[in-house]
């Protein structure tokens, strides 16, 4: 069962939360300024506060920080030109405010971006891995070597020698 915060804790935790000073947020929960560094300290030791904080900072990040679902709606918004972007425009007579949608070229770059995302069956995608693939295997191959293994060149060349002293030590 979780511990309840007494009212002036909750608002230490708020205060701490929103300035990130622990002996301000104790003074402003009505702590009294000559311990309020030592009860600010204690107060963020206690489980029960610490969760709370946690749990509020998790929940405000969650609500600032755009996930990848929204990242790609935005996107599509503005490939599509449906985002709107204000200009502001000055002339003689005053200042003037417009929306416009996204130029051609953002437009572009909107669509990369989501390319980028979903690739589909794009050849170029597809060399590009094959690129990745080849060159992680020579990578692989040159680290082997490095380690002291033996690459399939090496392997043959030792049969073929060990074949060769196989039929000298015969004669």
């Amino acid at each position: 069962m979780k511990r309840k915060l007494t009212p002036k804790q909750q608002r230490f935790a708020d205060e701490y939360i929103e300035s990130g000073k622990k002996e301000e947020s104790a003074i402003k929960a009505g702590y009294k300024s000559r311990s309020a560094h030592s009860i600010a300290t204690e107060n963020l030791q206690k489980p029960a506060i610490k969760s709370y904080i946690d749990e509020r900072m998790a929940e405000i990040a969650s609500k600032r920080i755009m996930d990848a679902r929204e990242a790609v709606e935005l996107l599509t918004r503005i490939a599509r030109g449906e985002e709107k972007e204000t200009v502001i425009s000055s002339t003689p007579e005053g200042v003037y405010e417009s929306q416009k949608e996204a130029d051609l070229k953002t437009r572009i770059s909107a669509v990369k971006e989501i390319l980028k995302r979903y690739p589909g069956d794009d050849r170029l995608v597809k060399a590009q891995i094959r690129k990745a693939e080849s060159e992680a295997d020579i990578a692989e191959s040159k680290a082997k070597l490095l380690r002291g293994g033996k690459d399939n060149r090496q392997v043959k060349t030792d049969e073929y020698l060990e074949g060769l002293k196989a039929i000298l030590k015969d004669e």
